[in-house]
Order: C-alpha cells, then sequence, then structure tokens
C-alpha cells in the first residue's frame, strides 16, 4: 500500500490516503471519505495518529484498497491533489550520518569528516524543514553549493523500546525517501566550528520527503535496494542500500536502549556515495534553481523536487 498524506485541489485540509497506481494516470483514494461511506466512526485523520492506531487500522485500509474498484466515484486523479510530506509531526525525525561505504570516502577526501564513526552516529531533521512531492524548493540569496542526498527513510509502526536487531522489522510500517538538501556553504562552516546543528541541512524546504511510505510487505528485501538521484533527466548517483554500514536493525536496537521510538516516528539511513561535494567538478554539479531533482527507490517510487531562486 502506498500511503499519502495530501489536500485536494482548493483546499487546504491535510488529508491522509492511498495512491493507487494506474496506467492511465494514479488515483488517490481518500480515506475519510471511505470511512464516511462505510459508517467507521473515529478513524484517524492524520498519518502519524493512523499509524500509531496498531495492525487492525492499517489492515482495514489495506483491505478499502484491495476494493477500490468498488469506491470508484470516491477516487480523485493525482492531478488533483498536492502531496504534503508523508508524517508532518514526527516526534523524532533521526537522520544516520556517515553511513555508507561509498560515501564516507567522498566525506574524507573533502575533510568533512577525520574518521569512521564506531557506532550509528545522527543529528535531527526538522519538520518545520519538510517539504513534499513535486515541491518548489527555494535556494536561498547567497547560497551557491546547494547539494543533493537521496536517502532511504524507515517509518516506525509500533512503540520500540529496548529493542533488539533480530526483531527490528517487526516495529517498521514501512520505507519513503528523503532528499536531505544540504547547503555545503554553512555544512562546511559548521565542521570547522565544531557545530552538530547542521543549518545546512534544516532550511525551510531543504527536507522533500515522500511521495508516499511503501508499507514494508511490498519492499522485497530492504538491504537490497537501488537509491538513484537524477538532476534534470540525467543519473548522478546509483547505489545499492547493501553498501551501507548500519543496517535498520543496528540503528533500531541503538537508539531504543534508553529512548522510547514511537509510531510515526523516522530514520533516514544516510546519504549513497555521488554527492556533488564528493566529484572534482562539483562547483558544476551544485543544484541551481530551474533544477528538477529525482530521488528514487529504483523500480518502486520516485521522489521530485524542482530548485527555485
Amino acid at each position: 500500500m502506498r500511503l499519502i498524506t495530501f489536500t485536494r485541489s482548493g483546499s487546504n485540509l491535510p488529508e491522509i490516503g492511498a495512491r493507487i497506481p494506474n496506467p492511465a494516470g494514479d488515483q488517490i483514494l481518500p480515506f475519510a471519505d471511505i470511512a464516511k461511506k462505510l459508517s467507521v466512526s473515529g478513524f484517524p485523520g492524520d498519518m502519524r495518529s493512523f499509524l500509531r492506531a496498531g495492525s487492525s487500522v492499517m489492515d482495514q485500509a489495506k483491505s478499502w484498497v484491495s476494493a477500490s474498484s468498488d469506491h470508484s466515484a470516491l477516487l480523485i486523479s493525482a492531478k488533483d491533489i498536492t502531496y504534503l510530506p508523508p508524517i508532518m509531526d514526527a516526534e523524532k525525525f533521526l537522520c544516520v550520518g556517515k553511513n555508507y561505504r561509498t560515501h564516507l570516502e567522498e566525506l574524507k577526501r573533502t575533510n568533512l569528516i577525520k574518521e569512521i564513526p564506531q557506532e550509528p552516529t545522527s543529528f535531527i531533521k526538522l519538520n518545520s524543514c519538510l517539504s513534499g512531492h513535486e515541491a518548489k524548493v527555494v535556494r536561498p540569496h547567497g547560497i551557491t553549493r546547494l547539494d543533493y542526498e537521496p536517502e532511504l527513510v524507515f517509518v516506525m509502526g509500533k512503540r520500540a523500546l529496548g529493542a533488539k536487531k533480530a526483531e527490528a522489522m517487526d516495529y517498521v510500517a514501512g520505507v519513503t525517501i528523503l532528499n536531505d538538501l544540504t547547503c555545503r556553504d554553512l555544512q562546511l562552516r559548521e565542521v570547522a566550528s565544531g557545530s552538530r546543528f547542521w543549518t545546512g541541512k534544516n532550511i525551510p524546504g531543504f527536507g522533500p520527503l515522500g511521495p508516499e511510505i511503501v508499507t514494508i510487505d511490498e519492499i522485497p528485501n530492504v538491504y537490497d535496494l537501488w537509491m538513484t538521484c537524477s538532476v534534470n533527466g540525467q543519473e548522478r548517483m546509483r547505489v545499492n542500500t547493501a553498501d551501507q554500514i548500519w543496517k535498520i536493525s543496528d540503528i533500531l536496537e541503538h537508539f531504543s536502549r534508553f529512548i522510547p521510538i514511537e509510531a510515526g516516528d523516522m530514520f533516514s539511513t544516510g546519504a549513497p556515495g555521488g554527492v556533488a561535494v564528493g566529484k572534482e567538478n562539483a562547483e558544476d554539479l551544485y543544484l541551481k534553481p530551474g533544477d528538477v531533482v529525482e530521488c528514487a527507490i529504483d523500480g518502486i517510487s520516485v521522489l521530485r523536487t524542482t530548485i527555485v531562486e
């Protein structure tokens, strides 16, 4: 199932539903409408509440999607919605850094790191910086080194405290994509000063997320996915998640030792190798106004962003 948060054309009210892929044009099944039609009271109206409601509500939504042809009058064309970040109000959105071997080599060459960490590290992605699929992201005045970073994100489906590696996938509801846009101008200054806030990753709009949460039952193997990034139709990177140092099992066990991880919390698992800053012609590759960036889990989902001045 492809879970989305969206607004309809002419409305500012966020809703949740499912994207129904269709060769003739994708359609959206709004959960609020079908709950009303079937007289289902108290159905969650936002994604975090939906995930916290548990497996029975998830299974109910899956049954609606499976029978979407019986509810054709409720379907909305995907052209008539605006995608929002699938989860807009996560309590915790932790971004694991330095997690792809190929990316570590880039960072060492550019002096952004000096050594490989011995355990997972992370920083916080602020909800205020998130944007949705097809969003236009403003490159701030004076910023010239805007970089792309496609990342696989795990969305938690139930509370985890003291989780063990062997059971990690039991806590995962699904995956989505983050383009962890990074202002290298600011990041290089923060590295030099020892700051860990990562201002260059938390500017408003610098967190395109989505377009959907792909439920985990639709992912054959999370450790064998190709993460790609294209700019204006030209592929810039293609790296398999097998290159990750810390798997979701390591990450969840590490961070849930003392802090409860709740349903609706997210873990972004790091940028693969191939970002602009790691290449000799980096100045030519940094994102410019007019660039269209597509980050993808190859063959599964694509997140599209346009950079504007």
